[in-house]
């Protein structure tokens, strides 16, 4: 691959970089994990674009879909992390009650039917078909946007969304 230096390697190019997708790449982020974590993901994200600018390249390419390959693979990371603290929890045992019985019971009422539905439907997805749905759906691109964030070919993206709309419809109706 064939970087395109000085494309975004001077500082007011990254800036305007940075102030054109930052928001965008929040909220991509807080639809998938926890909005806590959005922000903090989302500055890593840009850490991580600032130090590999020099490795961009455009042909390959737009800067929006490198930024959502780059945020896509920090929730993949963020979310390999969680399984792991809920493994070990598993095997150590619950951390001590904090919020109470109650509080519990009433987190649980608050929490949308359909919601968990949709949530149970997208885990049942693959990976690479959950990664494809969503950034479609939060992410707003389009085919050769999304193959470009996570380096598959176009028709791999169809193929990957035509699976993964067959199963919700399954699960959904």
């Amino acid at each position: 691959m064939r970087a395109n230096k000085g494309v975004i390697t001077a500082p007011d190019i990254f800036e305007a970089v940075f102030e054109a997708h930052y928001e965008e790449i929040r909220r991509y982020i807080g639809r998938r994990l926890d909005p806590d974590v959005a922000e903090d993901l989302a500055a890593e994200t840009f850490l991580i674009a600032f130090r590999r600018r020099e490795r961009f390249d455009s042909a390959v390419g737009g800067v929006r879909p490198w930024l959502y390959g780059i945020a896509t693979n920090l929730i993949g990371r963020h979310r390999r992390a969680e399984v792991r603290k809920y493994r070990a929890m598993a095997r150590t045992g619950p951390p001590p009650d904090d919020e109470g019985h109650d509080q519990r019971i009433v987190d649980r009422l608050s929490a949308s039917v359909s919601v968990d539905r949709l949530a149970g439907a997208l885990a049942r997805l693959s990976k690479g078909e959950r990664d494809v749905v969503l950034l479609i759906a939060y992410g707003g691109l389009g085919y050769d946007e999304v193959a470009a964030a996570l380096g598959v070919a176009s028709g791999t993206v169809a193929s990957r969304l035509s699976r993964a709309r067959t199963k919700l419809r399954e699960v959904l109706g």
